[in-house]
């Protein structure tokens, strides 16, 4: 508020310097038109005196008269027509003196003088005095600037973009029907897998695990090395350890319903209040539930180290969990194992309505089931691929076409989402992904709802809903200011000013 005072003081400021100026450049043209005025008077009557001596030598010369004056009788004359009386009189219009402003004076003195200045003028000034200072046309170039550059505008696509985003879209939806599929089975989740093993292995080196003790359990030994080394006290695994406040918990599921086990800011937030506080929180049937747990120190002499502590078991436990438990991967037939849930999907849990499946139960139960058929971080990365690949292909035809089709300057083809076009046909392409997954899920469900949760790529219907989001305050405030266009414009010249 302090910062918006002082620029409008000093808009004030050169408000009332550019009427000082408009004034002295009045009065300079004032002179200038009497300067002129006066040189051409002085003309005329040196024309007049001209014609006037030119005519007297005629009749002089036509009389044949001769003058003869003596040089007394010259000085004579010349006195008498100094000291002969005139009815000539001279008319003088003096210009008035300027206003000034003492500009040595200090800061709120002239201040008091601006406002005196602008009373004795009838000054007025606008809310916004930045744009009195500008002359019309200016003021029509920045009008005309911010609508083309600063606006939200709506898109203007074709039918080739509609095509091109439609058949991103099917390309997308394809490889997720083809290589997702459920979790664990298709060749992108078992990839999927593999890779969230290696990532555990690699985090477990880091953290000083030496390898595995027998070849083809190095996932289990370094599950096992992280579970030892980064301990927690809200690792509750059934409905017995916490004394029956949570009903249904098992090992296949209590990472979803403990909200510390949630890789996101909600399960960094209470892994850091349990560990705090020696209380773990839980969610069961859309409350949330906490209970006490024993007394858990954390390593750190002050509070920032201890935060910093549990920041770090918060992410140890979850790489020791993401790919299951050390005893379930250390089993011969071991499966997958419970892994860790997607980011934020704990919060589905709250959603506690419905009356879903043969046995009418409600969305947050189907959920539960749901993460513990396999529906965890693990293959929430099997199904961003898909997604990853409509987003690229999208962008990619988008700069193609802008580049040879439209022709426009390799500066004006960065495929920004500003850009409505492109946020149209992103929009377009991630929905037709969207269609080809719930149709699909839809007839291999068989009218299961669990089944057809386990198909459904959850990541492409967050991506699409996000650019839905996007396009409807688009279309609703088309024309408005683009506030973030605006924000990123002044940073950039801040930048650029700066040299930062």
């Amino acid at each position: 508020m302090t910062q918006k005072l002082f620029l409008d003081d000093q808009a004030q400021a050169m408000l009332v310097q550019q009427h000082q100026l408009d004034t002295t450049n009045a009065h300079l043209d004032n002179m200038l038109s009497s300067l002129n005025s006066l040189s051409q008077d002085q003309r005329s009557n040196d024309a007049l005196l001209d014609s006037m001596l030119a005519h007297a030598q005629s009749i002089v010369d036509e009389q044949d008269i001769v003058f003869v004056v003596e040089e007394q009788d010259l000085v004579v004359f010349d006195q008498y027509l100094l000291d002969a009386p005139s009815d000539y009189q001279t008319t003088l219009q003096p210009l008035a003196l300027l206003d000034t402003i003492d500009i040595d004076a200090d800061w709120p003195t002239y201040l008091v003088q601006l406002e005196n200045y602008a009373t004795r003028h009838n000054l007025a000034f606008a809310q916004d005095p930045f744009r009195d200072l500008m002359t019309d046309s200016q003021r029509i170039a920045l009008d005309k600037r911010i609508k083309d550059e600063f606006s939200i505008k709506a898109a203007a696509c074709d039918k080739y973009d509609y095509m091109i985003a439609g058949t991103c879209g099917l390309i997308g939806g394809l490889v997720d029907v083809l290589f997702v599929g459920v979790p664990g089975k298709g060749a992108l989740s078992k990839w999927a897998d593999n890779q969230t093993d290696n990532a555990v292995q690699r985090f477990a080196k880091f953290n000083g695990w030496e390898g595995p003790g027998k070849a083809g359990k190095e996932t289990a030994s370094a599950l096992g090395f992280l579970e030892k080394k980064f301990k927690i006290n809200y690792d509750h695994g059934t409905t017995h350890d916490t004394g029956g406040a949570v009903k249904n918990m098992s090992l296949s599921n209590h990472h979803v319903k403990s909200l510390g086990h949630s890789p996101d800011l909600v399960g960094m937030f209470f892994s850091i209040l349990d560990q705090f506080s020696n209380t773990a929180h839980f969610v069961d049937k859309g409350k949330l539930i906490s209970i006490n747990t024993d007394t858990f120190e954390l390593s750190g002499s002050n509070v920032v180290a201890k935060v910093f502590a549990g920041f770090m078991n918060w992410l140890g436990h979850l790489f020791s969990d993401m790919a299951g438990s050390s005893g379930g991967r250390g089993k011969v037939d071991a499966g997958r194992g419970s892994g860790v849930p997607m980011p934020f999907y704990s919060l589905l849990q709250f959603i506690n309505v419905g009356s879903f499946g043969q046995h009418r139960q409600t969305f947050s139960t189907i959920a539960v089931k749901v993460f513990e058929s396999g529906y965890d971080l693990r293959h929430g990365l099997a199904m961003a691929i898909p997604v990853l690949i409509t987003e690229l292909l999208t962008r990619i035809m988008w700069v193609i076409k802008r580049r040879f089709y439209h022709e426009q300057d390799w500066r004006d083809c960065v495929p920004s989402v500003n850009n409505p076009e492109l946020r149209r046909m992103l929009l377009i392409g991630h929905g037709t992904l969207c269609l080809v997954d719930t149709t699909d899920a839809a007839l291999r469900s068989g009218g299961n709802i669990v089944a057809f949760m386990l198909r459904s790529n959850l990541v492409a219907w967050t991506r699409f809903g996000t650019l839905a989001i996007k396009e409807v305050k688009a279309c609703y405030m088309a024309g408005s200011l683009d506030v973030e266009a605006v924000d990123a414009y002044l940073d950039a010249e801040y930048a650029r000013l700066t040299g930062t």
